[in-house]
């Protein structure tokens, strides 16, 4: 009997032992789950901080008479007159209206930093679309200074104002209490391409660029990349050849993304000489990219079709090629569509391969086709992060929030694609 208690006591011990190790397992996975998340919500939390402002425009009102003199414009259709007119003259008149303390020489000059460049372009624009507006008066809204902006938009950090001087804070909280200066959404960033100014800057360049980049990248990748999958999966042999081109397939899904872009930089742009910096180079390196993603994801979902289906296939008379095509592939196209969609998103977020192909370029013009110039969002958002103005800053914190929205979209969609036509077997 005592030999019996005992052992039943070293059993007892360590299956309480036992337990023990699988709470403290169980503890450390969770906490490996908290600190990622607590990661992912900090990361996240820094990043809409930074961002939500860049999603704002600083803009001013203003009552502004066109007088012909004061501008030294006669005839708005004479484009000579117009590269010489003054047209920032007005809207310093206009300010004074509110600002009437401003009558010294120095104190215009002061006044008229609030304006910037942009109030001098729409009032241009406007007497050259409509020349008979001159020597009448126009209620303009057009963009604060980026200092005005800055300093709208961060008025309770002192550190965003050093760049207005004392007075011209208290001239920007006056007209901001009179309501010629307001904030709105920034609908410049969604209808503009890239700018040296940030208040002027916009996105959709980058946009266009990124869609027509991944138009050419799924035309090519998304078929070569299927018909490899069922090739490999379905009729190639069983040799060392085939062995060999497997095992490449799986070394190129892990190779950098970078050799990618040097790839391209030597073939298409150096041994083709192809046009540098345009959608169909970018598009060709990310199909190159993401092929063997789509590869590994296409055969995987073939492999998940029971054999029984081609078996029953044959057994009523069905050739390979029927098998295939009319049982096979319909059956597996949700995991190769999900494996497509995961491998776009990849492709969409890269940035490296396509520095090295000259899409790092500046880019006003939004582009129209696949042969004009462009960039994407991921190298819009390089550019304006690796500027010291915080107008820029915050556009590539907005820009990110924007690629993350499209990203996060599109994994989504892969999982409802999943759930939505996938057969459990």
């Amino acid at each position: 009997m005592t030999d019996q208690r005992s052992q039943a006591e070293i059993v007892r011990n360590s299956l309480k032992r036992r337990y023990r190790k699988e709470r403290r397992f169980r503890m450390y996975g969770m906490l490996a789950i908290f600190i990622a998340l607590a990661s992912l919500a900090i990361l996240f939390a820094d990043i809409i901080t930074k961002g939500h402002t860049g999603f704002v425009k600083t803009t001013i009102t203003l009552d502004v008479t066109l007088d012909s003199d004061m501008m030294y414009l006669d005839d708005p259709s004479d484009e000579d007159q117009l590269s010489m007119a003054d047209f920032v003259a007005p809207l310093i008149a206009a300010l004074q209206e509110h600002i009437p303390e401003a009558d010294s020489a120095a104190e215009k000059r002061e006044l008229g930093r609030l304006i910037g460049s942009y109030g001098a372009s729409e009032v241009r624009n406007l007497l050259k679309d409509n020349p008979d507006l001159l020597n009448t008066t126009q209620t303009i809204e057009f963009l604060a200074h980026d200092r005005v902006s800055t300093y709208v938009k961060h008025a309770d950090n002192p550190r965003y104002s050093v760049k207005l001087s004392e007075q011209q804070q208290r001239w920007v909280d006056e007209l901001q209490e009179k309501g010629v200066i307001d904030t709105s959404f920034n609908d410049v960033l969604f209808s503009r391409g890239d700018s040296r100014e940030p208040a002027n800057a916009g996105i959709l360049g980058a946009i266009v660029g990124s869609l027509l980049t991944m138009v050419v990248t799924l035309v090519i990748a998304f078929p070569v990349g299927i018909a490899a999958a069922v090739y490999l999966e379905e009729f190639a042999p069983q040799n060392k050849i085939t062995d060999f081109i497997e095992v490449n397939i799986n070394n190129l899904a892990a190779v950098p993304s970078i050799i990618f872009g040097l790839l391209g930089l030597a073939v298409f742009i150096g041994l083709f000489g192809m046009p540098r910096s345009v959608p169909v180079v970018g598009g060709m390196v990310l199909a190159l990219m993401t092929l063997p993603t789509i590869i590994i994801s296409g055969r995987a979902a073939i492999k998940s079709v029971p054999p029984s289906i081609r078996e029953a296939a044959e057994g009523v008379g069905a050739s390979k090629m029927q098998v295939v095509l009319h049982h096979v592939i319909p059956l597996a196209m949700p995991g190769m569509l999900t494996g497509s969609i995961i491998g776009m998103a990849q492709a969409l977020g890269e940035t490296a391969p396509l520095l090295l192909i000259g899409m790092v370029a500046f880019i006003v013009d939004v582009p129209g086709g696949f042969f004009d110039s462009a960039t994407v969002l991921p190298v819009q958002i390089y550019l304006w992060a690796s500027s010291s103005e915080q107008g820029f800053i915050e556009l590539a914190s907005a820009g990110i929030m924007v690629l993350l929205t499209f990203m996060i979209t599109m994994n989504a969609l892969a999982i409802w694609l999943r759930k939505r036509l996938e057969r459990r077997w």
